[in-house]
């Protein structure tokens, strides 16, 4: 909440107003209290546009509309002035998060949480429809959290005064990534009914559940699209609540269910809501209301200086009624104020002062070709934030923003414009491509702010301004030393001639990778040597430059390439032809597509990468047992590769936010960038450090040697002592 300003009202209609909730182009929201002590969140409309007749009569209307719903599940209006000069809506005021916010903060919530948020607003929904009404923009930012359970906000009324307002003939109604198709459709009002409502609490339900909206993120006009011809991304969504979601998903409005048999399926939404939230959002709503009892207070209204009783203090008096007024708008405090919030933390440090919240970035691929490595990057970004969040001793709380760029260039950079209007953004991490990290890094380096990479590989000249200051991260091992491993490994059995296949479809980084091959060959003091056979872009038969390569007798074979598919072609050659020596590869290679094309052929080959098993390393089996725990992963089941080098990247990042908010830097997003450049971080994986700052040494510390055992990769650990155990 932000002070009033100058220009601002100290009162209006009888409410006292304390401080601005928000504000957009059509007018301001207000916290505010009554003469009877209770708090308002009170919004007022412009003059400007209340005079257009057409904007008065449609706020009008839906005021009307609104102060007939009463549900238990939904905020009450209070009071209302359609007539003013500049009209008015006041409402009941909940101290809680939205669903967006608490998501930002949390992750994604446990099913039981989901079961309980999405059967209540059900509720709500069945309530205003059998009332006849729409809401037409469910979303998680029109949800509010409170011990009790949620309350759905905004019906009608934001959209008459907001960006998602149905303020013309034709406009679209709602927020795109939660509306439903017959609203993207722009076809009229008389097609949004109640299933539209359905559609997006399906949306509500997908995002609670995951963290990530059901139809991605980036440019408008692409997620609409999405919407309307594609199917959601549900991959996520537990088996238990999969075939309700889907169905309320559906593009077919008569096919989805009723609000009423959504809440009928997700369970009782009439009983006591309980301990519902999991730990760490009682403490955030605990924080919020405390902020509301530091507030101004309204001149006493119940006691008179006669009436007072004996031995009560004024400002005791005061204080309690602040307690009723916050207890009145959401039921929380007065449960608050006698217990010990949920989870670790106390959303104040410890201080008793609320904490300041910075916004963390998250840009990465989560519905395109590389999406495995986009979700791995994701849920390590968030175990890492969560963890966090979860600390007592926390000096401030940490926000994810996350944009899905889909592996395309175009969505990267506006996905890094939309991140760079939020202005609590302090960093962004996680594009999995070179191009996708360029269009981002461009965007995000003319604003001073830091982008952060393990899985790209750019030469940072090639994004502009790092000649004057450094914005770009790449904490991993450049792909150009990832044939270091597999060559160490030769050198280590003895290998004195090495044959490289060379794959011109890879452009730069096959001639780059069989120049280093011959700058430092395998057993090079030994009078190693290496000899090249190129394969042409335009060509899928290996067979002539794998003859060419086995006649000169080779101790190893080294596919130069980038593709998958095309080192697998590469394998089968080397296999038919009778070679059965040691073969290796890159990073780019180990993809399933190399496994599933190449099939036995594939057996035993090396690869250098810049990733690990954390299952294989002891001192990462803290993180392993927290990241299966909170991703629902069976003990069998693999970490996604980079999760936990993106883990330790972000708690890089945090370590040099908590510098920058101490140091009480006037830019905390350069400040985060200085303690980066300055400070290494000792992560799970290895140390990390600024490019700037490395040596050859150092970046090798980041390289590891994997084999393809049993048809599956195998992480045999780092280079150098893999390479040692002759394996």
């Amino acid at each position: 909440m932000q002070p009033l300003r100058k220009a601002d009202p100290s009162a209006l209609a009888g409410y006292r107003l304390l401080g601005r909730l928000g504000a957009g182009g059509m007018g301001v929201v207000y916290l505010a209290r009554s003469a009877g002590g209770s708090l308002a969140a009170l919004k007022l409309i412009r003059a400007e546009h209340a005079a257009d007749p057409g904007f008065r009569e449609r706020f009008r209307r839906e005021a009307r509309a609104a102060e007939r719903i009463t549900g238990r599940w939904v905020v009450r209006v209070l009071g209302a002035d359609p007539e003013a000069r500049e009209p008015w809506l006041a409402t009941e005021y909940v101290p809680g998060p939205s669903l967006a916010e608490a998501v930002g903060l949390h992750g994604a919530l446990p099913e039981p949480t989901v079961r309980a948020l999405g059967a209540r607003l059900a509720a709500a929904l069945a309530d205003m429809h059998e009332a006849g009404l729409v809401h037409r923009d469910v979303k998680p930012g029109n949800v509010l959290l409170a011990l009790d359970g949620p309350r759905l906000i905004d019906f009608g009324i934001a959209r008459s005064a907001g960006a998602t307002a149905l303020t013309a003939t034709d406009a679209m109604i709602g927020t795109p990534g939660f509306l439903a198709p017959e609203q993207a459709r722009v076809a009229g009002a008389g097609e949004v009914g109640p299933p539209s409502d359905v559609f997006s609490l399906g949306c509500v339900l997908a995002y609670a559940l995951t963290g990530e909206r059901p139809f991605g993120t980036g440019a408008v006009a692409a997620v609409v699209y999405r919407t309307v011809h594609e199917e959601p991304d549900l991959a996520d969504v537990p088996d238990t609540l999969l075939p309700l979601v889907t169905a309320c998903l559906a593009k077919d409005p008569a096919d989805r269910p009723t609000a009423a048999e959504v809440r009928a399926a997700l369970g009782d939404a009439d009983g006591p809501a309980g301990d519902w939230l999991p730990p760490g959002l009682p403490a955030l709503i605990a924080q919020r209301s405390t902020r509301v009892l530091d507030l101004p207070v309204a001149d006493p209204t119940v006691f008179t200086q006669e009436e007072r009783p004996a031995g009560v203090s004024r400002r005791r008096i005061l204080m309690a009624g602040s307690a009723a007024a916050v207890a009145g708008a959401g039921g929380l405090t007065a449960w608050l104020l006698t217990r010990t919030p949920g989870g670790t933390g106390t959303g104040t440090g410890g201080t008793g002062t609320p904490l300041a919240t910075y916004t963390i970035g998250v840009l990465t691929d989560l519905s395109g070709p590389t999406k495995a490595d986009g979700r791995g990057q994701e849920r390590g970004i968030r175990l890492a934030v969560e963890e966090f969040n979860a600390r007592a001793d926390r000096p401030f709380d940490v926000r994810l923003r996350v944009e899905d760029d889909g592996g395309k260039p175009e969505r990267a950079k506006a996905a890094a414009l939309s991140l760079l209007k939020d202005p609590e953004l302090v960093g962004v991490l996680g594009p999995t491509t070179a191009p996708t990290a360029l269009a981002a890094g461009n965007e995000l380096a003319t604003r001073r702010m830091g982008l952060a990479s393990v899985i790209a590989d750019v030469p940072a000249t090639q994004i502009g301004g790092q000649d004057t200051k450094q914005t770009y991260f790449q904490p991993r091992s450049l792909h150009d030393m990832m044939t270091i491993p597999f060559g160490r490994y030769l050198t280590a059995h003895g290998a004195v001639r090495t044959a490289v296949v060379e794959d011109r479809a890879a452009g730069r980084y096959s001639w780059y990778a069989v120049k280093s091959m011959n700058e430092y060959p395998p057993s090079g003091d030994k009078g190693g040597v290496v000899t090249s056979h190129p394969v042409e872009a335009d060509s899928e038969d290996f067979g002539p430059a794998v003859r060419a390569a086995l006649a000169t007798d080779p101790q190893g074979v080294m596919f130069a390439g980038m593709s998958p598919r095309r080192a697998a072609l590469c394998a089968r050659a080397l296999r038919d032809q009778g070679y059965r020596g040691p073969c290796g590869s890159v990073e780019y290679v180990l993809q399933p597509e190399f496994l599933t094309v190449a099939g036995p052929a594939a057996e035993g080959w090396y690869f250098g990468t810049g990733y690990v098993d954390p299952d294989l390393l002891p001192e990462a089996r803290k993180f392993t047992a927290a990241y299966r725990k909170r991703w629902g992963l069976s003990g069998t089941t693999p970490v996604e590769r980079f999760a936990t080098e993106m883990y330790d990247a972000t708690n890089w990042a945090l370590q040099a936010l908590r510098t920058a908010a101490a140091n009480h830097a006037e830019s905390v997003a350069s400040g985060v960038i200085n303690g980066l450049l300055q400070t290494p971080y000792e992560g799970i994986v290895k140390t990390y450090l600024a490019r700037s700052a490395r040596s050859r040494t150092t970046a090798l510390l980041g390289l590891y040697l994997w084999q393809v055992k049993g048809g599956v990769p195998r992480f045999l650990g780092k280079f150098d002592e893999a390479a040692a155990r002759g394996t």
